[in-house]
């Protein structure tokens, strides 16, 4: 569970497979085991014998998945009620807390990650962004994606729903103030996003 796959990794049982672990520590594990898939956010992995989950509360979610898999739905309902426990969660998105991905050696491309963060609100286009460090559209999205396993759009995106989610956090603003106060205008868009 968790840091667990650190263990295992460091063992060579994940070798080629794919695990899940924290969510805060994804980029640390891609940086230390690149030949191991992690699975970006998920509660649960399983490759053949091995499970891994992602934070410690993690724990009874795989504990209701193998319950569920080894005997039935029917007795990890029952077990889920029995100990106020969501059963079927399959994210780590709620919990996610985005600080940019930024450990990486493109200083151009850092720079526009910063432009971005404190821009959000703003419209931006690709090109705007790929000016700032004088490249062409499609080489900076290349390096961008290469960079920080997202598109710009994507982070972009990324960017406003993190700001979404510390605005619901600590303010008693509705959700049109909210879409409106992260660069949205579209509603449905809004709410899909968020949702996602």
């Amino acid at each position: 569970m968790c840091l667990g796959a650190f263990l295992l990794a460091e063992t060579g049982l994940l070798k080629g497979k794919k695990c899940s672990t924290h969510w805060a520590y994804l980029d640390e594990f891609r940086a230390r085991y690149p030949d191991i898939e992690v699975v970006d956010g998920a509660i649960i992995t399983e490759v053949g014998n091995i499970y891994s989950s992602g934070g410690a509360s993690s724990l009874w979610n795989l504990i209701l998945y193998l319950i569920e898999k080894f005997s039935d739905r029917e007795t990890a309902v029952l077990i889920s009620k029995n100990f106020a426990l969501d059963i079927g969660r399959s994210s780590q998105a709620v919990f996610t807390v985005f600080k940019g991905q930024k450990r990486h050696a493109d200083e151009e491309i850092i720079r526009v990650q910063d432009y971005i963060e404190k821009n959000y609100t703003e419209k931006m286009t690709i090109d705007e962004l790929a000016a700032i460090v004088n490249s062409g559209r499609r080489t900076f999205e290349r390096r961008f994606r290469q960079a920080t396993n997202n598109t710009p759009l994507e982070y972009i995106q990324r960017v406003r729903i993190e700001a979404a989610k510390r605005f619901f956090e600590a303010s008693r603003k509705n959700v049109s103030e909210v879409m409106f106060d992260v660069g949205y205008s579209d509603t449905r868009a809004f709410r899909i996003t968020f949702k996602k």
